[in-house]
């Protein structure tokens, strides 16, 4: 009797089973159009992610409503490690830049891992007179309101790096909003504002031909690819820290054993040399971690931008 009540469970259970999980292709949703950070770095990692686990790895762009229309998919999706999703900031700002929303950040997925993370770059048209971080904030500070900065639009990376810089600093830099990273990126080489905190992939060819002048990176290490350029609290901004980040979930009551093997794919994918060399050349580092420490450090990130986020009264509405 005990053997044949073993069997039946084990029927029942096969999918949550790491040794019969997967047995068809998996769904990787990308809440954003391709080209994006999202959509490249779901596929640098889809294909050795795929080798590992023995199944093809499908890509689907789910964009719209700064990857809402994404998320409620993925979170409506069955929770049998046959559907993940790969998000960034908007993972964790989203719930307080919308009124309405039909998914939780917390309640609605299970975390996999952490995937990569990249700086942005603090930077200024090569026409403007400034040379260092000290030098932008006296300014900034003999002007209130004079200065203008960039960014890719409300609620988003580069905007909360300059309000998190403004408060930091107790200056008041007038916010110039576009509609994307591109045009930004555009205007502030053409000195049309006075500097912007774009990515560091971005604003890397544009620092190195001379066009922008990088001041400082907003993660807490330098980076290699800009090795003489100091961070933000080396230039003097006590505890600045934003870094972009990459994070692999999947919808909420996924078993633990289909996400500890989906967790031991993603390890193996982020340590393939291939996939190094392809951060490297995004500006990407491989953020490697358990499901239980990814789940610490988005709910860590979902308090600290709901603070930040209610403080400036942002809103995407």
């Amino acid at each position: 009797m005990k053997k044949i009540l073993l069997i039946a469970a084990l029927a029942i259970a096969g999918p949550a089973l790491p040794q019969t999980y997967p047995s068809q292709p998996i769904r990787l949703i990308a809440p954003f159009p391709p080209g994006g950070s999202v959509d490249i770095t779901a596929r640098l990692i889809a294909e050795p992610l795929g080798r590992d686990l023995g199944q093809r790895i499908v890509i689907e762009n789910r964009s719209g409503a700064s990857g809402n229309i994404g998320m409620e998919a993925a979170a409506r999706a069955a929770a049998d490690g046959y559907t993940i999703v790969l998000n960034t900031i908007p993972l964790v700002t989203n719930q307080s830049l919308f009124e309405k929303l039909s998914w939780d950040p917390i309640r609605d997925f299970a975390p996999i891992g952490m995937v990569a993370t990249s700086p942005h770059v603090l930077v200024v048209p090569a026409k403007v007179p400034v040379r260092s971080v000290d030098e932008l904030v006296r300014l900034a500070r003999s002007k209130p309101g004079k200065l203008s900065y960039a960014s890719a639009g409300v609620g988003t990376t580069f905007h909360f790096c300059a309000e998190m810089f403004k408060d930091a600093t107790g200056t008041f830099i007038l916010h110039v909003p576009y509609r994307g990273g591109g045009p930004a990126l555009l205007d502030t080489l053409a000195a049309q504002v006075d500097m912007s905190f774009p990515t560091l992939s971005a604003a890397l060819p544009h620092v190195k031909a001379g066009t922008l002048r990088a001041l400082a990176v907003t993660d807490t290490r330098r980076s290699p690819l800009l090795q003489d350029v100091p961070t933000l609290q080396e230039a003097g901004v006590k505890d600045f820290q934003f870094t972009q980040w990459l994070a692999l979930l999947a919808p909420a009551k996924t078993p633990p054993g289909v996400v500890n093997r989906l967790n031991a794919a993603l390890k193996n994918a982020l340590n393939a040399p291939e996939v190094k060399e392809k951060f490297q050349a995004q500006a990407f580092e491989a953020f490697i971690t358990t499901p239980e420490e990814a789940g610490k450090y988005l709910a860590a990130e979902v308090q600290r931008f709901s603070k930040l986020i209610k403080a400036k009264r942002i809103t995407a509405n």
